[in-house]
């Protein structure tokens, strides 16, 4: 069983083709899909792909006392590191490094054991190691998970460190069950997620977890997750220390909402001086 991906004949849709089936073509891992083939003839543009039974960890994102659909928090968690480690090859693992620049619930799928498989690159980037600014003319990615430096220069420099805060964002659903955009609002841009899980850590909301070590596991993908989306680039971790985080003891970073805490100094967990890349030109 396969899945076809067909593209509309467009001028947006033709790069995404051939930006797609370019990264592809260079990249093999067990958290990452695999691209068994392509077509392209006339106006006609499809991938191929192997097929997924249980779709996107999009049809997933339950809150905990849903017991019909909730997944459980383990298998959460088994999800959280494989996407984790997904981004880890892409970053670190490739003869040129991946900047995905769309990592969203919707495109991670899962395999019959709920194995994470990061998907669709039509947005992706192939950078060199040598440190140095990544290029954009324009965003791109999906609203809710992309960066502030995507938008807005200002936060800091576009870099790998732009997946790691749409990480954030995805681990931060996974906890909430729901979605950090609010679409049944008038202001459906309005994020709501950052400080409802400061308030969920604090004790100020509370979801419904029955056993002890599931409470652990949520809190430390809530605490993950938010020191994923630190609206200042430098102050997000790697995504080698996002794998260790998850496995550590952590501190909560102080909420960017909160008037008083905006201004304590920053403390990241194994951090590192940011390595921006530069784009390979196509």
């Amino acid at each position: 069983m396969v899945a076809v991906k067909v593209l509309d004949n467009t001028e947006k849709e033709g790069n995404d083709f051939i930006n797609e089936v370019r990264i592809m073509g260079k990249i093999h891992h067990i958290n990452v899909v695999r691209l068994l083939g392509f077509c392209a003839e006339g106006t006609y543009r499809a991938l191929v792909y192997n097929f997924f039974p249980n779709g996107s960890l999009q049809s997933f994102i339950f809150p905990p006392d849903d017991k019909e659909h909730f997944l459980g928090w383990e298998k959460l968690q088994h999800i959280a590191l494989g996407t984790a480690k997904g981004i880890e090859y892409l970053h670190q693992g490739c003869i040129h490094p991946i900047i995905h620049f769309d990592i969203n619930p919707h495109n991670v799928l899962l395999d019959d054991n709920f194995n994470p498989k990061i998907s669709d690159f039509g947005l992706a980037k192939l950078c060199s190691k040598i440190p140095s600014l990544v290029s954009m003319t324009a965003a791109r990615g999906t609203l809710g998970y992309i960066a502030p430096e995507v938008f807005s220069r200002n936060f800091g420099n576009v870099s790998y460190k732009s997946d790691i805060y749409s990480y954030g964002m995805l681990l931060l659903e996974m906890v909430g069950g729901r979605k950090n955009i609010d679409m049944s609002s008038a202001q459906n841009s309005h994020v709501l997620y950052p400080d409802w899980i400061h308030d969920l850590i604090d004790g100020d909301v509370h979801i419904h977890i029955e056993d002890e070590c599931n409470v652990k596991i949520a809190k430390q993908l809530a605490i993950v997750g938010l020191w994923c989306i630190r609206w200042q680039p430098v102050n997000r971790p790697t995504i080698k220390s996002v794998l260790q985080m998850l496995e550590a003891k952590l501190i909560v970073p102080p909420n960017p909402f909160d008037s008083v805490t905006s201004t304590v100094t920053r403390r990241l967990p194994l951090s590192r001086q940011p390595l921006e890349l530069e784009m390979i030109q196509e």
